[in-house]
């Protein structure tokens, strides 16, 4: 059991169950009344919210989809904002910060299926390299804004955001970048089906 008490382990933990969490599902549930897993794109974030609900209730869904990207992102950041005032390393923060993402996109609640991890991405990125994430996040609304391809956006967001970090940062207060390129990987591997719809021309945009 000594194992389960160090902070880093709890920690971890910590991380994983709080990113795991499916707060879209939960919202959509709650006050909708609809089942995201089995309608749209059946991913628990805020697109399908948005897509989903607003079949039903548009304004409503505006509001899951808003709620539910910032309950994502809080997911990430309220640990990692724990562990800074607990002054833990910066490796066991950007540990923190992977297993977060990995939680919302491979969920203990969900049978390991999830989100795309974007939100959440976002809610670490903001803590441990703020200035390229907002540099990321004001492409993503940009693009988001002209495109109107959500996982399109979101994808050039995430690779502008590291691009600035490797320039901006200079090693994340790490011995290397691995851990922001494995926070980038997962959710780019959780976007695989929406990129080869955006070679066929398929992937569908948000009015």
């Amino acid at each position: 059991m000594d194992f389960f008490s160090h902070t880093t382990i709890q920690f971890y933990i910590a991380a994983y169950l709080f990113g795991s969490i499916p707060f879209g599902l939960l919202l959509a549930k709650l006050f909708a009344g609809v089942d995201i897993k089995s309608q749209g794109s059946k991913s628990i974030g805020a697109t399908n919210v948005l897509r989903v609900v607003k079949q039903t209730n548009p304004s409503l869904a505006k509001k899951l989809s808003v709620a539910t990207v910032l309950l994502d992102a809080l997911k990430g950041t309220i640990v990692l904002l724990v562990a800074l005032s607990m002054d833990v390393s910066q490796a066991t923060l950007w540990g923190i910060a992977v297993l977060a993402v990995l939680g919302h996109c491979y969920s203990v609640f969900l049978g390991l299926e999830g989100g795309k991890g974007v939100a959440t991405g976002l809610g670490v990125f903001i803590v441990l390299i703020p200035i390229p994430t907002l540099i990321g996040a004001v492409v993503w609304a940009f693009c988001a804004k002209v495109l109107k391809i959500s996982s399109l956006s979101s994808l050039l967001g995430l690779i502008t955001a590291v691009i600035a970090a490797l320039f901006i940062n200079n090693g994340l207060g790490v011995q290397s970048n691995v851990p922001m390129y494995i926070v980038a990987f997962i959710i780019i591997y959780k976007h695989i089906p929406n990129i080869i719809r955006l070679v066929r021309g398929q992937e569908g945009k948000v009015a």
